[in-house]
């Protein structure tokens, strides 16, 4: 059963992505095409070396698909990924991303794999995001990049088809939106520097554009892999304002005071 209201479904709809159920499908066929097989390989052999050096307790992925993992091999001892409907046979706990049923700062790295490309209110789902991180948390986004080849092929590309129709958030506009939110870029990194057109000739030399494109950190790649951290809020301590006690007034004996005339 799906958990999206009727209302949330009209906004999906208005605003151009299809059901929860459609979405997944597709991008789950996309993936196991040879273009999307590409894309998946490059983006884990990315994602992997970053995760390996991200440690806590709790690791949460929000992401496009539910049997695309990207924390598999992350030290944290317990990995979260939810589904946005049951289906047969999955295992995954169900929940909106947007309206995620955990608590406040319970997190310890967030990874957000290409969620907010696929996703009806990227606002929303940012804050939710930011929201159950602990401050002094770190949070991966992925997403595809506009200022690409890639980026560049989509103008001419009909906005149905995956990956087509995700919306391609520049990293200008996301670092505005992450600002707003105190969350600081640590380290930026690119990926996908291969053509995207679908031929299998140049798929099998993807590999090969991919090792040059990362050998010229070209930021021209398909795809970003953007690192931040949660500000943690600075406190000011209050210091109490005490008043000055006036000194005591040097009062000298009259005895003292009389003799001493004597002796001038």
């Amino acid at each position: 059963m799906n958990i999206l209201s009727k209302h949330q479904t009209r906004r999906r709809l208005l605003r151009g992505m299809p059901d929860p159920d459609l979405l997944q499908l597709r991008i789950g066929q996309w993936f196991q095409s040879p273009q999307g097989r590409e894309v998946w390989q490059v983006e884990r052999e990315h994602v992997e070396p970053i995760i390996s050096r991200l440690f806590g307790y709790h690791i949460l992925q929000i992401g496009c698909h539910e049997e695309y993992s990207l924390i598999d091999n992350s030290p944290a001892g317990h990995k979260i990924q939810f589904s946005p409907s049951w289906r047969s046979g999955s295992q995954q706990a169900v929940a909106d991303n947007e309206e995620l049923p955990l608590a406040n700062d319970s997190m310890d790295v967030v990874v957000l794999h290409h969620a907010l490309d696929f996703t009806e209110d990227n606002h929303r789902l940012l804050r939710e995001a930011t929201r159950v991180l602990r401050p002094g948390g770190q949070m991966l986004i992925v997403g595809f990049n506009p200022v690409s080849y890639w980026g560049f092929w989509r103008i001419f590309k009909r906005k149905i088809h995956v990956p087509w129709r995700a919306r391609f958030i520049s990293r200008r506009r996301l670092t505005d939106w992450l600002h707003l939110l105190d969350l600081k870029i640590d380290r930026v990194s690119y990926g996908l520097h291969f053509s995207p057109l679908k031929y299998s000739r140049l798929l099998k030399h993807a590999a090969r554009f991919e090792r040059l494109g990362n050998r010229l950190s070209s930021p021209l790649g398909g795809a970003y892999f953007v690192l931040c951290v949660k500000q943690v809020a600075t406190i000011t301590p209050i210091v109490p304002r005490w008043q000055a006690i006036p000194s005591r007034a040097t009062v000298i004996p009259a005895a003292e005071n009389v003799r001493a005339k004597k002796i001038h």
